[in-house]
């Protein structure tokens, strides 16, 4: 097999990488939230007042962001949510 030069690489090609980033990171951020979920759910009975409400907060961000991940990138060609 010779090897890709440049040119031998089209638009599609280009789109179809970048659709597997994005899923791939769609699929580890929900993999993230999911052990971040089982690890709270045991320690919700004895948190202090608004742990809970943070670890709902990260979970609510992190689902956002990959959720966002299958929308494509914004107008100013940046993928995610900003925190802020």
């Amino acid at each position: 097999m010779s090897a890709l030069r440049p040119g031998d690489i089209t638009d599609e090609m280009i789109q179809a990488m970048d659709t597997a980033k994005r899923q791939g990171l769609q699929m580890d951020l929900r993999a993230l939230a999911a052990d971040i979920r089982a690890d709270a759910e045991g320690r919700y009975d004895g948190a202090e007042p608004g742990w809970r409400a943070g670890v709902e907060w990260t979970l609510l961000w992190i689902e956002n962001t990959a959720a966002q991940l299958t929308e494509g990138s914004s107008a100013d060609g940046r993928q995610g949510v900003s925190p802020e």
